[in-house]
């Protein structure tokens, strides 16, 4: 398992542990991201597809993939881009003789993430790789299963009520766009929640502008955001103690 290491927000000065994520190479072998530990992260705010992307190299086989860029969300509300060093040369033993007829799986094809550690009793949980805004719906019910709320449900494309996906006892807001996400999106859900007398909880891919997570801390909201990968990061308390406590 790759060690964690430290990362600095620019924006509020918040210092935090990182660990870079691992990818299944198709000749087995897990390829880990080296982070340039040295460089600043950068705060992000509009996704690319080309910046989405980072080149990495497996180190047993020497076969090249594209995989999403590591990114973290900051509880102050930024979305930083890790910066990843280029990959090694090739070692002179060459690739192994097993991965040779390997199907290239494409980029960002997902890999199997460790739970946290504060909800070891959970299995770990199978992210999906978002290319479309349905995908990033689909990541979040998936994630809202994982947590333990059942009956989970996605809405159509273009949800009127504001809400994505709906399950036993919870109610959940999706912002796949390149924006971050406003107070006025946060407390439309949390109305949402009172009329279902459900909980709400809110992914953004974008993360979320100060106020939204202000007012999302004063309302016990839970927050993420999702990278392409399609595995959620909690940004504030009460996303941490959702993950902690799972559904109720």
């Amino acid at each position: 398992m790759a060690e964690s290491v430290p990362v600095r927000c620019p924006a509020c000065r918040r210092e935090h542990s990182f660990t870079p994520p691992a990818f299944p190479c198709p000749c087995g072998t897990p390829v880990t991201l080296t982070l340039q530990t040295e460089a600043p992260a950068e705060p992000m705010e509009h996704h690319t597809w080309e910046e989405s992307w980072v080149t990495a190299r497996c180190p047993s086989c020497g076969r090249e993939d594209q995989w999403p860029h590591p990114e973290l969300g900051c509880p102050c509300g930024c979305v930083l881009r890790l910066p990843v060093a280029p990959p090694p040369e090739p070692s002179d033993a060459g690739p192994r003789s097993s991965a040779a007829g390997a199907r290239h799986p494409g980029p960002g094809s997902p890999a199997r993430t460790q739970p946290p550690s504060s909800a070891v009793l959970r299995p770990a949980f199978r992210p999906v790789t978002i290319r479309t805004s349905r995908d990033a719906v689909t990541a979040a019910a998936e994630y809202l299963k994982w947590l333990g709320f059942r009956e989970v449900l996605e809405a159509d494309d273009r949800p009127t009520s504001g809400v994505s996906v709906r399950g036993r006892g919870v109610v959940a807001q999706v912002d796949p766009t390149t924006r971050p996400s406003t107070l006025r999106d946060v407390e439309c859900l949390w109305l949402n929640g009172l009329t279902d007398s459900a909980e709400s909880v809110f992914f953004s891919l974008a993360g979320y502008r100060r106020e939204a997570r202000a007012r999302a801390d004063d309302l016990h909201i839970p927050l993420f955001v999702m990278d392409l990968t399609g595995t959620p990061q909690p940004v504030n308390d009460a996303a941490d103690d959702l993950i902690r406590m799972g559904a109720q």
